[in-house]
């Protein structure tokens, strides 16, 4: 997306939750040693997988008892539907409080999620629970993955600026947990098991707006061809079976730094234009491969390894977590926002924070 005169998109709040049963990673791990142990994985591989996870507690719908028994496709989503919708209220809730605004001050309502799907969508069913106007555009987002955070920042700030003083509200939310299939014995299902965790996050975004908050100015995204395996979902009779290539870190090794230095060009920048990188923490092995691709500090990483530390990787949520905790450590400048996602897809969103967070007017 090009710059332009139209009028600046202004990032008014953040907000994030998490669901109520905590999953330690030392629990988790006994629990998945107990189930694969029919397959006489060694014990030690096992353990490496988590304990090389960067992650020491997440958080799920159910409870960890309940998370190892099998699904069928009704139950499944007799569970998601109201999680999601949950979270959905409460991080909704949160973000146009601390914006100042009603519910029925909403133009725009965007709603991004992979792990789950509702007909009539989530954002339809949201309306009987807050009091939107029953004209407010919706726009249900699929398919994004751990993109899905930026993607949907990016729509929203796009849908305002087309719309001069107009407000949007994104949220988006992953219940990753549900999706683990126990009959899976893959290395692949293993390391979901190791990896992934459930959240809610919002945003509320206005254009027109006087206020010092963070300006979306530019975004872009970049889609690898022939790409589709390297993450995604597979559909089984069960439920929705994880795609995650080993090869990903390998990727954004070789070519990250490739591609994210064409979107800077595009917006006549380079690298030393960033002050702040806010990354999305894919895994332990995709952080180390940023690292190494676009040469950024340890330092810059301790922001989204704290996130990922604390809740894993919860798909399109996570980079909000990581936004919100370098905004309200009063971080000024400009901020490059990177994830990728199924596609296989890089996404990327400029933020100009002229003054600390929150914004004050």
């Amino acid at each position: 997306m090009r710059r332009s005169r139209q009028p600046e998109a202004k990032l008014l709040s953040l907000a994030t939750a998490v669901p109520p049963h905590a999953l330690s990673q030392r629990a988790i791990q006994a629990a998945a040693a107990e189930l694969f142990a029919e397959e006489h994985l060694p014990v030690p591989r096992l353990q490496r997988i988590y304990q090389n996870a960067g992650i020491e507690n997440r958080y799920g719908a159910l409870p960890l008892q309940q998370l190892a028994t099998a699904r069928s496709w009704r139950t499944w989503h007799d569970i998601f539907r109201p999680a999601a919708l949950s979270l959905l209220e409460e991080v909704a809730r949160q973000a146009l409080d601390r914006a100042g605004l009603e519910a029925a001050e909403v133009d725009t309502l965007l709603i991004a999620c992979s792990t789950g799907f509702s007909v009539p969508s989530l954002d339809a069913l949201l309306l009987d629970r807050l009091p939107f106007r029953r004209t407010v555009e919706r726009v249900p987002l699929v398919g994004y993955g751990c993109a899905g955070g930026i993607l949907g920042l990016s729509r929203a700030a796009a849908l305002t600026r087309a719309r001069p003083h107009s407000v949007a509200l994104f949220l988006t939310v992953e219940l990753c947990t549900l999706t683990f299939r126990p009959h899976d014995r893959s290395r692949t299902n293993q390391i979901a098991t190791a990896l992934f965790g459930d959240g809610a996050a919002a945003a509320v975004i206005s254009s027109g707006d006087s206020s010092a908050a963070p300006a979306l100015t530019a975004s872009g995204e970049y889609c690898w061809p022939e790409s589709e395996e390297i993450m995604g979902w597979s559909v089984k009779d069960d439920g929705l079976a994880v795609r995650l290539s080993p090869g990903l870190p390998d990727l954004i090794r070789r070519d990250g730094r490739r591609v994210v230095q064409l979107f800077l060009t595009e917006q006549q920048l380079s690298f030393a234009d960033i002050d702040h990188w806010v990354l999305h923490p894919g895994g332990a092995k995709v952080l180390t491969a940023l690292r190494e691709c676009l040469s950024v500090s340890d330092a810059e990483l301790e922001p989204a390894r704290r996130v990922l530390r604390a809740n894993g990787n919860m798909s399109a949520p996570t980079v909000l977590f990581v936004l919100e905790d370098i905004l309200t450590a009063g971080t000024t400048g400009r901020l490059l926002c990177l994830a990728f996602g199924p596609g296989f897809t890089g996404a990327y969103l400029l933020l100009d924070a002229d003054r600390p967070w929150p914004p004050t007017g």
